[in-house]
């Protein structure tokens, strides 16, 4: 009997040592994958801004191209495009910052274009905004970037792109940036302060409207029966 248990736990440490080993090993493997996409990425827009000759009119078609390329293989691959759209937010991100480009102007562009781009071939698109942006603001914090104007840009251009694909997107965008970008809430409510005041107003309307109880217990003006005027 404790030759059995002993052999039996014996094949239990195997069984996690196995499953440990595989999942390092596949995590390696991920990483070295999203490390060649950012490099690609990166050494992409660089050399072909740099073969323009004019980065600040080219920024915008080199990044949506890059970016639909990214959408076009992930459909030939019948994946990818959650987990590639990090590594090529960052490697455009730091590729456009080689050349000296606006990173602020990029980064907007960037996350509209990937928003647009995923509704189009049916992708999670609130998924794949977090993953942009969450590349994006990675590649502007390694470079020294300025955090702020970026988150700004970045917010304001996702809700915007979401918002014309349908309110169902706009709406998990805009979850979705909430839980994960630090300092959306207080983007969120600059940019949208007509919205936040149409939303407290029909708020405080519904407050104000007695309800069907209080309407029970309102006075009335009594009617005078005609027998009285007799």
């Amino acid at each position: 009997m404790t030759e059995e248990k002993e052999t039996t736990g014996q094949g239990l440490q195997r069984a996690g040592t196995t499953m440990k080993e595989g999942i390092v090993n596949s995590l390696k493997g991920i990483n070295e994958v999203e490390a060649e996409i950012v490099s690609l990425a990166r050494n992409t827009v660089s050399q072909t801004l740099r073969a323009t000759g004019d980065v600040a009119k080219e920024c915008l078609g080199v990044t949506t191209d890059v970016i639909k390329g990214t959408i076009q293989a992930s459909e030939e691959v019948g994946t990818g495009l959650i987990l590639g759209a990090k590594s090529v937010a960052k490697g455009i991100i730091l590729g456009v910052s080689d050349v000296g480009g606006d990173i602020v102007k990029v980064a907007g562009d960037i996350v509209s274009t990937a928003v647009k781009g995923s509704a189009e071939v049916g992708a999670d698109v609130a998924t794949v905004t977090r993953r942009t942006v969450d590349g994006v603001i990675e590649a502007t914090k390694e470079i020294g970037g300025n955090l702020e104007k970026v988150t700004t840009n970045v917010v304001v251009e996702a809700v915007n792109a979401a918002g014309t694909v349908g309110k169902t997107a706009a709406r998990a965008v805009t979850d979705v940036l909430l839980g994960a970008v630090g300092g959306a809430k207080e983007v969120l409510s600059a940019v949208l302060p007509k919205s936040s005041r149409v939303a407290d107003t029909e708020s405080s309307a519904k407050k104000s409207l007695p309800t069907p109880e209080e309407e029970g217990t309102t006075s009335k003006p009594k009617k005078t029966s005609p027998l009285a005027k007799k």
